[in-house]
């Protein structure tokens, strides 16, 4: 755009401005023909407008470009509070979820495994027969003769014959008997009834004063335990369950002992 002013003008404008200044003057100028006339021209200003809402854009580099090393920085991502807390409790619920799930597994494999014992020992049953078990052998009686003879040697030697024979408390025959049982069965072979027990058998016949006056036969006895003397301070008696019916020293004998003679 162009603008032109004339400079004849300017000054008549001028000079009408001017207090008390002669209209002849103005007059006179405007009736002059000698005027320069000037044009100039002013280019069109352009003003920049920034657009604030337009998004930004993008840049292309070189692929080689030299960034100090800033490239290849590794920066730490950090996490908020609430980031931590949740993967903390996701992370607490899995490990909840899995062992709930080995639980599971290991009941079920128990339940398994008492079916399948259950099961086998049904089969088990159902395949084996009932075995009825046989009474315990009961220990053969020994055959010995009694002697014709009736005196206190027979009745030792027929005693020590027993030996081995089992003791059975409250027993009165040669497949099981105690002390005073024994004692009272040998001395029925020979048509001699003595008492049950053996506190009741230091009492019957003739007492002996002195082991040194004892005799083969006689009955040795007291309170607690009764035998067959058989000489040399040696006896027959039977003993216990483990030993059965044995000859052994008077050192069986607890405290004192009463000799009697029946025969």
């Amino acid at each position: 755009m162009k603008r032109s002013i004339s400079i004849t003008t300017a000054a008549a404008l001028a000079a009408s401005l001017l207090v008390g200044a002669p209209a002849a003057v103005a007059d006179d100028a405007a009736s002059s023909s000698n005027y320069v006339v000037s044009t100039r021209s002013f280019p069109k200003v352009n003003t920049a407008k920034t657009n604030f809402f337009a998004e930004a854009t993008s840049t292309n580099v070189d692929e080689d470009s030299d960034w100090g090393g800033l490239e290849s920085m590794n920066v730490p991502q950090t996490k908020s509070t609430a980031e931590k807390e949740a993967e903390q409790q996701a992370k607490e619920e899995e490990e909840a979820r899995k062992q709930a799930e080995a639980e599971a597994a290991r009941q079920q494999a128990e339940a398994a495994a008492r079916e399948q014992a259950e099961a086998a020992a049904s089969r088990s049953q159902e395949r084996e027969p009932v075995v009825e078990e046989a009474p315990a052998a009961q220990p053969e009686t020994p055959s010995v003769p009694v002697p014709t003879s009736k005196n206190g040697q027979a009745i030792a030697d027929f005693a020590s014959k027993y030996v081995g024979a089992p003791y059975v408390a409250g027993g009165t025959t040669p497949a099981g008997w105690d002390c005073s049982g024994f004692v009272m069965w040998v001395f029925g072979q020979f048509g001699i009834s003595l008492p049950r027990t053996s506190g009741a058998q230091a009492t019957v016949g003739t007492a002996v004063p002195s082991l040194a006056q004892a005799q083969p036969g006689d009955i040795i006895a007291n309170g607690m335990h009764a035998a067959i003397y058989v000489g040399n301070g040696m006896v027959v008696n039977a003993l216990n369950p483990a030993q059965g019916t044995q000859i052994t020293s008077l050192a069986v004998f607890s405290g004192g002992y009463s000799i009697r003679r029946v025969l």
